[in-house]
């Protein structure tokens, strides 16, 4: 395969922070994060956005079989490139991933790798983070302050809705971290690859829902106790039947409270 700047150089594929596009190009780092989700011979991965295909190579290279969904028309001929490298193993769709149903794109099991474009990387993930169940894993890409908003336990200065929806949902950890220089363009901070693991037993999709209601209540006003963020949701009254000191604020909650304030919520 050609080098992938002389790619990028053929196809006008210069990086459009509209598109929030930060291009991974060292093939040694591609290769690493393809081979932090194990063995890839035969299993099906879903990538978001793609780009020239640095990523999307080391995938095809360990043997996945990836259906790839790319929004930026220019990269589409690129990645066709790539498909006729690998013949049968990469299917291009030129869609919004916000707009994909991706659990639709291949068969269980599933997982999503990804080098998220930063503009939709937290609403891609909130979506996906709904229906977890449906994935092996995800392993993506985030910028870092993102990935430890997801990753972080009570108590941590990130900690926040994030954090308490991942843990609902998945097992979650930082595998990765990479400097601003391995990206083209380089952006400002760091970015951090995330492994998310989906619990064997997932909460009821209302169950969820009410979950975020409660979390996205309790983090809106952090700075402020309970009994005042909480109070569009009954307040005081609430956390006593939660079993819960109305004076601590949201960031010192375990998800065993939060979810106590869900069973406590008027039916």
């Amino acid at each position: 395969m050609p080098p992938l700047r002389d790619v990028i150089a053929r196809h006008g594929l210069d990086a459009r922070k509209s598109l929030g596009q930060h291009f991974l190009l060292d093939g040694n780092l591609t290769a690493r994060i393809a081979a932090l989700a194990g063995a890839l011979s035969g299993c099906g991965v879903i990538e978001i956005g793609p780009g020239p295909g640095g990523l999307t190579r080391a995938l095809l290279a360990a043997g996945a079989q990836v259906v790839a969904v790319e929004l930026d028309r220019r990269a589409i001929a690129a990645l066709e490139e790539l498909q006729a490298a690998y013949p049968g193993q990469l299917q291009v769709l030129e869609q919004d991933a916000l707009r994909v149903d991706v659990k639709s794109l291949l068969p269980a099991p599933r997982q999503i790798i990804a080098n998220l474009p930063y503009n939709v990387a937290t609403p891609l993930l909130v979506g996906w983070l709904g229906e977890a169940g449906e994935f092996a894993q995800m392993l993506l890409m985030f910028q870092l302050e993102v990935a430890e908003r997801i990753c972080a336990a009570p108590g941590d200065e990130a900690y926040g809705r994030l954090a308490v929806l991942a843990s609902a949902t998945c097992r979650c950890g930082i595998v990765l971290r990479l400097p601003p220089t391995a990206f083209t363009p380089a952006p400002k901070i760091w970015s951090a690859v995330v492994r998310l693991v989906p619990h064997a037993v997932q909460p009821a999709p209302a169950r969820l829902a009410a979950l975020q209601r409660v979390a996205a209540a309790a983090f809106g006003q952090r700075r402020k106790m309970l009994r005042g963020s909480l109070k569009s949701l009954g307040g005081e009254a609430l956390l006593t039947r939660a079993g819960i000191d109305p004076q601590r604020r949201a960031e010192t909650l375990l998800l065993d409270e939060f979810w106590a304030l869900v069973d406590a919520l008027p039916a």
